[in-house]
């Protein structure tokens, strides 16, 4: 296959080939995100409280795991665009080993920290329990998830959507089907309650890597991974982790603040935890949609900006951050006219339902302008450029939001954590232009030399 279509194919189309099937694939995910809670609310409502106090961790190891992808992704396609192909091999190769290394070191500590992580916001005994119950399996599979989201980037590098956009429906479907026969029970299955949700989930990522397995059994990727390109090569690892380190604590940043709002809600009430744990089920629907997109550009990025094409990057990231406020227009439209519908799929406690519709509004109002610092920050990791990413994200969820937390939950109670989203996100998304426009214009101009 001859990725130059990526330089060559005319804007419109080139973005629709490569992002729909992410985009399709992110939103079977976060359908899935959904009905797993949907399943998990039938249990108990300490059930979804449970799992809501376990997502950060999860989130934690998912953002390591996708985050190194970010990196390996990025440095493939680069390499593909300057035809560099026996370091885009090599490339493939160590992230390959470093997933699988990245995989077993996580299992470790996520089951040694667990215990103490939930504890640190309830003392409700039931909940920790059923908390541990979901975390030791789920995070048992944290090896397949690493290799699978290793292939899944690999993929993605060399254009190949489709092929990622499968796997992730299968892992999806096996995981929605899994999820009420494993948790109620079925003919001979026993029910095994939040068990079963934990199971179902490390089933379908499962079933996702074997698919990706039979596909490079069958049909190659381009980039090979073999033991004749395991040499030594630091400067290349370095750049691996030199993207892959910021892509990570962008992805981890989230977890990192819903521990500290989990914190400064907890002293009000549970109720809280679980609206915001709610709110971050319903985020993951709309602002799937637009990380697929992102998913779609970012080899394209990367590709031209490795063959020298710099008119194409700035097109497209210009049509990126159109298609991505179109999505968030939507979001924040159906947010703000359905809040309690959507709450409701969720529980159906009245004051949950009441409390969060009015949360959910609030955070709404930041959608539209996030739209401007999500494809900043993508876009920034398409062109390898880790750092400049990683500073936009410390904005939006550590450097602005969790002072703005604490002085607002002063002021006005737990509503006024709500207010702090779109007051965070409209700081953040001013900054993004700037630093977007002054990275992009440095690295474009440095490798024209």
């Amino acid at each position: 296959m001859n990725e130059t279509f990526m330089k060559e194919k005319p804007m419109l189309p080139l973005i629709a080939s490569m992002s729909l099937p992410a985009v399709v694939s992110m939103i079977v995910n976060s359908l899935y995100n959904i009905i797993d809670s949907f399943f998990v609310a039938m249990i108990s409502e300490d059930a979804l409280t449970a799992v809501s106090l376990v997502f950060p961790m999860q989130n934690f190891v998912n953002a390591v795991s996708i985050g190194f992808g970010v990196g390996l992704n990025a440095v493939i396609s680069i390499c593909l665009g300057a035809k560099q192909n026996d370091t885009a091999h090599t490339a493939a190769t160590h992230g390959m080993v470093l997933s699988v290394v990245h995989g077993v070191v996580l299992t470790a500590v996520t089951f040694a920290l667990i215990p103490s992580f939930l504890r640190m916001f309830t003392d409700d005994e039931a909940v920790v329990s059923m908390g541990l119950t979901y975390a030791y399996i789920v995070f048992g599979f944290s090896t397949i998830l690493t290799i699978g989201l290793a292939y899944e980037k690999m993929f993605q590098a060399v254009g190949r959507m489709n092929v990622t956009m499968i796997a992730l429906i299968c892992g999806c479907l096996t995981n929605i089907v899994g999820d009420p026969i494993l948790i109620f029970g079925f003919g001979p299955i026993p029910a095994m309650g939040i068990a079963g949700a934990a199971w179902a989930t490390g089933l379908g990522q499962t079933v996702s890597l074997a698919v990706y397995l039979a596909v490079c059994r069958y049909k190659p990727l381009q980039v090979r991974i073999s033991s004749a390109y395991l040499v030594w090569n630091p400067l290349l690892d370095k750049r691996l982790y030199g993207i892959g380190i910021p892509a990570v604590l962008n992805m981890g940043l989230p977890s990192l603040l819903v521990s500290a709002l989990n914190g400064m809600l907890a002293p009000f009430s549970p109720i809280y935890v679980v609206i915001l744990g709610i709110y971050y089920k319903l985020q993951t629907f709309l602002y799937m949609p637009s990380n697929g997109i992102i998913q779609g550009v970012r080899p394209l990025i990367g590709y031209n900006f490795g063959a020298g094409e710099y008119g194409r990057v700035g097109a497209l990231y210009r049509t990126t951050l159109g298609l991505n406020s179109l999505i968030m227009i939507g979001g924040t439209v159906v947010c703000f006219a359905v809040p309690d519908v959507l709450i409701g799929w969720f529980t159906e406690n009245p004051e949950t339902i009441r409390l969060g519709a009015s949360a959910l509004r609030i955070i709404s109002c930041g959608f539209i302008v996030s739209a401007l610092s999500v494809t900043a920050s993508g876009a920034l990791e398409g062109l390898g450029k880790g750092v400049p990413s990683l500073l936009i994200s410390l904005l939006r969820y550590v450097v602005v939001i969790i002072p703005a937390a604490f002085v607002c939950v002063s002021l006005w109670g737990p509503d006024g954590i709500w207010h702090c989203f779109w007051i965070a996100e409209g700081v953040a998304a001013l900054l993004a232009f700037f630093i977007y426009r002054r990275t992009a214009s440095a690295a474009m101009g440095k490798a024209g030399k």
